[in-house]
């Protein structure tokens, strides 16, 4: 069974009617008036939103906004749950080699990339809403910031996450001295 709907559906089951009446009202811009006046569920809700592709498991961002506004912290707290630890260890998933590889980049990254990380992480797929929360998480701490954003990206990417596609993104971003100094610590490592 897909993690996602089963958290929706727990969410579902645990809304008063109320609270759905409220997450209907919500949702006006989104839905359709008749589609709305169907809806008697949260799983009915949830299911208008997937359609419509307006909640995805990568995309939760109009979800989580919606059960911020009916101040349902718990749920608030499974969906960063749901988040953060969607896709399990990743790090786990890689072969030693570029296990190894990533942990050097991002402590050289962490080191020489300054405030201009965002331009960084953002060429890296990672999104606004992500990159808030980092910051909501670590508001005085620009490396930890940056790193926490890294590690985003490796969750995120999983076993495709390479540090030649951080080269790339350092060279695009216009940081060739910081890719440089990766390839070399690489090539250190490996000597």
């Amino acid at each position: 069974m897909d993690p996602f709907l089963s958290l929706l559906h727990s969410f579902s089951m645990s809304l008063s009617d109320s609270e759905i009446s409220a997450l209907k009202f919500l949702s006006r811009d989104k839905i359709g008036k008749r589609k709305l006046e169907s809806v008697k569920t949260g799983n009915d809700l949830f299911t208008i939103l997937l359609e419509q592709r307006e909640i995805e498991k990568e995309k939760v961002d109009f979800l989580q906004l919606m059960i911020k506004t009916i101040k349902r912290e718990d749920l608030i707290i499974q969906l960063q749950e749901f988040i953060e630890g969607g896709q399990g260890d990743v790090v786990n998933h890689l072969d030693e080699k570029e296990k190894c590889q990533q942990t050097a980049a991002f402590e050289v990254i962490c080191d020489n990339v300054g405030k201009n990380w965002k331009m960084l992480v953002r060429r890296l797929g990672i999104s606004d809403a992500k990159i808030d929360r980092i910051l909501t998480a670590n508001p005085y701490n620009l490396q930890e910031q940056l790193m926490q954003s890294l590690r985003e990206w490796q969750k995120w990417k999983g076993k495709e996450a390479k540090v030649a596609d951080l080269i790339k993104a350092l060279r695009d971003c216009k940081m060739n001295l910081v890719a440089d100094k990766v390839e070399h610590e690489l090539l250190q490592r490996e000597n």
